[in-house]
């Protein structure tokens, strides 16, 4: 006897349409969504109108243009996509969802929301979504008008985009942000560990696809219905032109589509209190929710096992066996998310039941975050039609990063409450790969692909250094052809030795240090002589060094970055230049920090590999920077001046890491050194609000060293620094040097025994010699800064 508040669905709906064909009609998201889930209402056999109103849950998958913070909606879109979907149905519900970014979004809110009935936390729920992007795009080409918003109010439970660890900084300033490059890393990974040429794994590829063209060409919600074979899959032409290698256009997922699919469920009860037919009633046999380590984390970049642990831990919770499946719908965005699971399960690609019941995303279409709903729809409808059957439904996320299964038959199946937790603690344990942002040296390519576009090839790698492991993304040089023909060519380029240079815009990667150097010549280290962004003055042993952006407050976007780390590149190595100041131009800023206005524009935004003001991430200041702080000292103003030997500050000076207040945190150093400055939770409470402090309040937690009247920031500085000229550069180089070996050694006695490098390169010093010879003779001595 089935429990009666065992979960079933009962009814799926699919909704379609494709710009040219007879009775198209413009739909919006929303009339897609709306389409398919009154479909679905009269899927059950039972009045639409009467179901509506029972509905306590609505959840629908996010649409393209609200999932990612860059995505915009040309149209408008919904405040509220779930409540103007139940609303167009004659719905309230109580709840209504929108559901995180990712593939496996509707197999995921299946499987929460079976659970929420079972326990009895909700009744009805309508789980939809949809796309109009085809039609976004059609619309926008030929200049029609439409109108897409909705404000339907009431209440939301908007889940975000969910994107930690998706979307992460290295993958955006090396190119990364894209599907086909992501997952053609672990496509060229797996081709890598398997030791296939090129063309044959392209072969294999068109053959695992090939039997989903012929599915999709007889379904009639495909975007793409002509059957293709395995050969036309695989060779590259002008119609089937590379995107990224080893992708040819056929084997990419098609976002171009105009598609919605909902799904009902209640519970055993409820359908049997509506009078729902038994040959409606599917039951979710197995299902599993689990995750995988970031992309670059994981330990072999060829493979995600979350995917197939999910697809056992589903049949162990329906206690069946692969044998026991009777069709698949394996999510298929590129190939390598079907062979991933296939290798893992030992599962042949010309498996007589096939891997697709749409036709896969290739070809049906990669109907954004709501695919899966599609393949539930397609499920659910093999299964009423072969009593007894068992449909399998796998659904990912992210680069094979979250993984969704469920089990869909009509055999009375009870319900199993949730056990994911203890499989997802295993895969958690696994060791992750560490990873470096800025790798210099010699490393061991791991994988890579080739990007495809109007402004030509465009190559991203992977690699390992060999000195220590850690793990990178770099992308080659415009007109390295070697390194191209390498990549692109039949032989198997896993493993060679590369050559990587960390710079501040990304990591660039060759075959050869010469080869890298010849391509991307170092910039030289030499002052010029002028600079867009800052003035430098030489005033003897003393260089001064004005941030001179006085109308935006003295702000730094990148190029001024870069203009002052070969400021300080030139300083540090030039051995006739002893102490420096760092001011602002004008009476109103030190500096005010990232120029935000520059950053809203889209243009690219980063730091040099030696940090904001080319100093905050600056290793081995083994020469004295001085801050004459003169107004604004906030966000990275303050972290350069916390970066600083010795901060002089007027009266009026200003500090704060505000960066809270803008949607972002301190990391040029700001979080790292003001809890090491001051008293942790004073530096809590600076970071944590963005409060601003005046001069006095900084002097008196001691990071300010001398406050002075209005205007006289930068004398006072002078002053200071010509105390530390009349000493011995050897000696006060060395200092510095000693004092940084030495920080973070708790023990007093172990600290000064780090400083012994230090004591013997001054042993050896003409300096040393010579302070203690004038001081013997009674004279000034004459330092030589050696």
């Amino acid at each position: 006897m089935i429990d009666p508040s065992t979960p079933v669905l009962v009814g799926v709906g699919q909704s379609s349409e494709r710009v040219g064909d007879p009775g198209y009609a413009a739909l919006s998201p929303i009339a897609l969504a709306v389409a398919a889930a009154q479909d679905a209402l009269a899927d059950t056999g039972r009045d639409p109108g009467a179901i509506a109103p029972l509905i306590d849950v609505v959840a629908t998958t996010r649409q393209f243009e609200n999932s990612t913070p860059m995505a915009k909606a040309p149209f408008g879109q919904s405040t509220n996509f779930p409540r103007s979907v139940a609303s167009r149905l004659g719905a309230d519900p109580r709840r209504a969802v929108l559901e995180v970014v990712g593939g496996q979004g509707p197999q995921k809110l299946v499987n929460e929301f079976a659970a929420e009935i079972a326990a009895g936390r909700a009744s009805w729920v309508l789980v939809a979504g949809a796309e109009a992007i085809s039609t976004a795009r059609h619309l926008q080409e030929t200049g029609a008008a439409a109108d897409w918003s909705d404000d339907p109010g009431g209440d939301l439970e908007d889940r975000g985009w969910a994107l930690a660890g998706l979307l992460t900084y290295a993958q955006m300033l090396h190119g990364l942000l894209d599907a086909p490059s992501q997952y053609a890393l672990v496509e060229n990974a797996r081709r890598g560990r398997l030791g296939l040429g090129r063309d044959e794994y392209r072969r294999s590829m068109g053959e695992l696809f090939a039997p989903f063209s012929t599915v999709a060409a007889k379904n009639p919600h495909s975007v793409f219905r002509e059957e293709l074979d395995a050969a036309t899959l695989s060779t590259v032409d002008e119609r089937n032109r590379l995107i990224a290698s080893p992708y040819p256009r056929f084997l990419v997922s098609r976002d171009l589509v105009n598609q919605g699919a909902a799904v009902l469920l209640t519970s055993l009860g409820e359908a049997q209190r509506l009078g729902i037919g038994e040959d409606r009633i599917v039951y979710l046999a197995g299902y599993a929710d689990l995750s995988e380590a970031n992309l670059l984390e994981r330990p072999d970049l060829s493979t995600a096992p979350s995917a197939p642990a999910a697809i056992r831990h589903a049949l162990q919770v329906a206690g069946k066996s692969l044998d026991d499946v009777s069709c698949f719908d394996l999510y298929s965005c590129f190939p390598i998310a079907v062979s991933n699971v296939l290798d893992a399960l030992g599962l042949s690609a010309d498996d007589p039941r096939g891997f697709t019941l749409t036709g896969g995303l290739c070809f049906f279409g990669g109907a954004g975050n709501n695919y899966s709903a599609h393949a539930i729809a397609e499920a659910v409808g093999r299964a009423r039609s072969e009593p007894g059957s068992l449909a399998l439904v796998a659904a990912n996320g992210g680069v094979l990063s979250k993984y969704s299964v469920g089990l869909y038959t009509t055999t009375p199946s009870p319900w199993q409450p949730p056990s994911s937790a203890h499989t997802q603690e295993e895969l958690d344990a696994v060791p992750r790969v560490a990873t470096v942002a800025a790798p210099n040296g010699w490393a061991r390519l791991d994988t890579w692909t080739v990007k495809y576009g109007k402004s030509g090839a465009h190559a991203i790698v992977v690699g390992r250094m060999e000195s220590d492991g850690r793990r990178f993304v770099a992308t080659g040089v415009s007109g390295d052809d070697e390194l191209l023909a390498l990549l692109e060519g039949e032989d198997n380029p896993v493993g060679t030795r590369i050559y990587v240079r960390a710079t501040g815009a990304n990591n660039r990667v060759a075959l050869s240090r010469a080869a890298l150097e010849r391509r991307l010549p170092t910039r030289p280290v030499g002052f010029r002589d002028s600079y867009e962004f800052t003035t430098v003055e030489r005033r003897g042993r003393l260089l001064e060094v004005t941030i001179n952006r006085p109308d935006l407050r003295n702000s730094l976007h990148p190029p001024a970055n870069e203009e002052l780390e070969d400021i300080w590149n030139a300083y540090f190595a030039d051995p006739e230049l002893w102490v420096a100041i760092v001011t602002g131009a004008g009476d109103d800023a030190f500096c005010a920090g990232n120029d935000l206005i520059y950053s809203a524009s889209g243009k690219p935004t980063y730091l040099p590999v030696t940090g904001f003001g080319g100093l905050t991430g600056r290793q081995n200041m083994a020469k004295p920077v001085i801050a004459a702080v003169n107004g604004y000292a906030l966000g990275g103003g303050c972290e350069i001046a916390l970066a600083c030997h010795l901060v002089v500050a007027d009266e009026r000076a200003t500090f704060g890491l505000s960066e809270v207040k803008v949607g972002v945190f301190a990391g040029a150093g700001g979080l790292v050194r003001l809890p090491r400055r001051i008293p942790p939770n004073v530096a809590n409470e600076l970071i944590l609000t963005g409060r601003r402090m005046d001069a006095e309040e900084a002097r008196s937690w001691g990071l300010v060293n001398r406050v002075t009247p209005a205007g006289e920031s930068l004398s006072v500085a002078r002053e200071l620094a010509d105390q530390i000229l009349t000493a011995s550069p050897t000696s006060v180089r060395l200092s510095l040097q000693a004092m940084e070996a030495m920080r973070g050694e708790p023990d007093e006695v172990r600290a000064q025994e780090r400083q012994s490098a230090a004591a013997d390169a001054l042993m050896v010093s003409a300096d040393m010699m010579e302070g203690m010879t004038a001081f013997a003779q009674k004279r000034a001595p004459q330092w030589r800064n050696r």
